[in-house]
This record gives structure tokens, sequence and C-alpha cells, in this order.
């Protein structure tokens, strides 16, 4: 499994032939600012944690592009459905669910933040639930993308449920998580092999690196893979 991170929440993960894109915000993406059509070569599926715009990104223009399967809860499918999205691609689902994918599984998960996209208008569109993904595989590790939350005391009873060995967290402040707290999150509540963190330096609201949360993971943080954009690991 090779895992790479494009900045922000983006993230691809290739295994089996499979190339699963979660939350592409790629070309409006300030630390990314390549464009989306070379980190979504050949995807199969992409998957959203929630429908704020720097998670939805390029969704809809690569499902379009690729025929990628889109998995994501049931009123984003049928938000981007309405932009254009294949109909018969459409995989949704909502909080506690799990979906086949093919040559994985994703359950939605809780996360607590909001979700919603704004129109050309100006106006917010509700988009459901905001959601973490468990990416099970049957001959891989397992995968956490928290989306954007903050600490929960269930994240106890998510790690008995699913017992993520990857974990990918948001650490960045202000609309999430901050490095302390995600590092109390991930040291109370989950053994783990490895965490990335995520959603951070992108913008000026939020941490510039990584090093509040690498320090507070103490005696667990050569479990930390910070990654540059573009960067990857394969566990």
């Amino acid at each position: 499994m090779k895992i790479t991170w494009f900045g922000h929440s983006a993230f691809r993960i290739d295994h089996n032939g499979e190339a699963i894109l979660i939350d592409p915000f790629l070309s409006g993406n300030p630390s990314w600012g390549r464009g989306w059509e070379d980190a979504a070569s050949g995807a199969t599926h992409v998957l959203l944690t929630h429908g704020h715009d720097d998670h939805l990104g390029d969704a809809s223009a690569i499902c379009k592009a690729t025929g990628a399967q889109l998995v994501a809860n049931f009123e984003i499918a049928m938000y981007l459905a309405a932009q254009g999205v294949d109909g018969g691609k459409l995989n949704p689902g909502n909080q506690g669910g799990t979906v086949n994918c093919g040559g994985f599984t994703t359950t939605f998960v809780h996360a607590q933040h909001s979700s919603s996209s704004q129109t050309g208008e100006g106006r917010n569109v509700y988009l459901g639930n905001p959601l973490g993904l468990v990416l099970h595989f049957p001959d891989a590790p397992t995968v956490y993308h928290m989306g954007d939350t903050d600490i929960f005391g269930d994240m106890a009873l998510l790690n008995e449920l699913h017992e993520p060995d990857i974990r990918i967290d948001p650490i960045g402040d202000r609309f999430t998580m901050g490095g302390a707290v995600a590092a109390l999150a991930c040291r109370r509540y989950f053994g783990f092999s490895t965490v990335l963190p995520c959603h951070y330096a992108t913008f000026g609201l939020l941490d510039p690196d990584a090093s509040r949360f690498v320090e507070a993971m103490e005696g667990d943080a050569a479990k930390v893979a910070v990654l540059q954009p573009g960067g990857s690991i394969e566990r």
C-alpha cells in the first residue's frame, strides 16, 4: 500500500490496482498548486468526508473525467450527481454504515464538525453529516481518515470496533483539533502503527507546521510520518 499526501486533507491510496482519492482539494490547494490531473490519474474511487469546499475540491471533475466511484454521504452524492457525476457510480452511505467498494470497504464514522458548500450566489447548501472514513482491506493495514473533527470520547469505541493501523489526523487548530489535542486523541484512544498529520499549513489561519503535534506525541513521535506535499509512505 502506498499513501501520498497532496497537502491539506487530500490523500491518495494505491493498492492492488485501485487508486483511492480522499478529499481531493487539489487545483485550489495552495500547498499543492499543480492541478488535479496528474494526482488523479487512473483514479478508481473518490471518497469524501464532508461538504466543505476545501474537501470536495475537484471531486466532480475527477469523477467525470475518470469514471471513478464516488463514496460519500447521501447528500453529497446527490449534490454531485446534480453536477453531472454518473449516478451509476454513486456509492452513498451515512454514519454507522459500511459500503463495499470492490477491493476494500468504507465505514462511515462520527466526526465533530459541520458540512456545507457555498454556491455561486454565496448561499450555503446543507450537505449532511460530517464523517470520518475507515477503510478495511483484506490484505493491507486498516486506514482511518478522521476528516475534520475535534476529539470525542467515542474514539475509544471506534478503536475497539476497527483497530486502525494507520490514522490520518487533522492537527491545524481553529477548524479542527490542534496538535496537542490531536496527540491526546492518538495516545489515549488508539493503538496504531503510523499517524499522518494533515489539515495544517494550507492557509494562514492554520498552524504552519506539525511541530506541536509531534512534540505532544512524546514517546510515540517515531510513529508520526510528516510528509511534504507530494510525498508518500509505503506500508
